[in-house]
């Protein structure tokens, strides 16, 4: 009874019987109340987590970073390519011009394709909704995505980084670069206990149009989220099947948790 009452009243927000859940999801639960009001930590908390969603959302994709990170990582140097939005806030507004290459990108691409021929998988790190999740996530997935690569993946691979792109952006430069396969690395939307969120997006004969049932999801890819080494075990798993089967999105099923473990195949053998 009297945990019962304990639990009504909200009483406490350190040792009350929420305490031990709270120890298990960054969700905020038994957060207690004042009054009729929440206790001032937990409404200060919430009010920080929704700047840095916010903050998030409008932050600039920083490149220059990035390519730094890609090169003393071993990694090609990308090609740097971005869609028809000109401004952050014409991107939020506008999903449509954030799937749509520009001129220069798409000549550039061209000129690749030309020069190099077909690839088997075009790799895209974009800025999506969080500019943030790539600057922080993307290289460490790479690295530990190539350190898990088995014999059944592609070696010849190209490596893009688009600004102000969506996801179906990767199709129209897959499309260019004729790849068997694009996987796209982005910034998810933010929430209020995950402003970093990188998601994965694999699909297999890319082209312009494809739609979101035709491509596989990798989400919630961060530290406190999905960790690396459990998101490249999911990419490496869905890019073998894709290429087995030649097949992605729902027609596609993820059963790498049931999956054995593959031989390793050394990082020099990946082209990257």
């Amino acid at each position: 009874m009297a945990e019962l009452k304990a639990s009504r009243a909200g009483a406490g927000v350190d040792g009350d019987l929420w305490s031990g859940l709270r120890q298990l999801t960054p969700a905020r639960i038994g957060l207690g109340r004042v009054g009729g009001s929440q206790p001032t930590a937990p409404l200060l908390d919430f009010d920080l987590a929704h700047a840095r969603a916010r903050d998030a959302v409008h932050a600039a994709f920083e490149v220059e970073p990035l390519l730094r990170d890609l090169e003393a990582s071993g990694f090609a140097a990308p090609l740097v390519v971005a869609s028809e939005v000109r401004s952050r806030m014409e991107y939020l507004l506008r999903p449509d011009r954030g799937r749509i290459l520009d001129e220069t990108s798409r000549v550039r691409l061209q000129e690749h394709a030309k020069a190099t021929g077909s690839c088997d998988l075009a790799l895209v790190i974009a800025d999506g909704l969080s500019a943030v999740a790539p600057a922080r996530h993307a290289v460490p997935l790479l690295r530990e995505w190539r350190c898990q690569s088995t014999g059944t993946l592609p070696a010849n691979v190209t490596l893009v980084v688009a600004h102000c792109a969506r996801v179906g952006l990767g199709d129209a430069i897959g499309e260019i670069l004729q790849a068997k396969a694009v996987v796209v690395l982005l910034g998810e939307r933010p929430g209020l206990s995950s402003p970093d969120s990188l998601g994965a997006y694999l699909t297999w004969a890319p082209r312009a149009g494809r739609t979101d049932a035709e491509r596989n999801c990798i989400s919630n890819i961060r530290p406190e989220g999905l960790p690396y080494i459990d998101a490249a075990r999911k990419l490496n798993w869905l890019l073998s099947e894709a290429q087995r089967l030649q097949i992605s999105g729902v027609a596609l099923k993820d059963d790498s948790e049931e999956a054995t473990s593959l031989p390793q195949q050394r990082p020099d053998e990946l082209g990257l």
